[in-house]
């Protein structure tokens, strides 16, 4: 089993930025692909971005793309998402995903482990 929990979470205002981190703990050595997905107030949750095992490579979603940067460190096991001009469209509880294969991928039903999230609102 892997677990995982975020935090940076927080009430900002239009144009802030946020880093988000999600620490990894137990069986780290299966963990490949990982993603943030968010979830806004009465919305289905959404894929953010991802990114690969090694790091290499990265994808995102449309709204976040040159905004949002997704990176990773293996060594500590954590995964962050630098999050810059945010808007309140961000504003959502973002989870943090983990799968067990190695390439990315913007399904959530690629993903096998997952964060108990955290709140991000940006106020106008």
């Amino acid at each position: 089993q892997v677990q995982l929990v975020e935090s940076g979470g927080g009430l900002v205002q239009t144009g802030d930025s946020l880093r988000l981190s999600c620490a990894a703990s137990g069986r780290t050595l299966s963990v490949g692909r990982m993603g943030w997905f968010r979830q806004a107030p009465g919305k289905e949750r959404e894929f953010v971005a991802t990114i690969s095992q090694s790091g290499g490579s990265t994808r995102y979603v449309d709204s976040v793309r040159g905004r949002f940067t997704i990176s990773r460190d293996n060594a500590r096991n954590t995964v962050y998402l630098q999050m810059n001009s945010l808007n309140p469209e961000d504003t959502a509880v973002y989870y943090c995903a983990a799968g067990l294969r190695w390439a990315i991928s913007t399904a959530s039903s690629d993903y096998d482990y997952w964060g108990q999230g955290t709140q991000v609102t940006v106020s106008s």
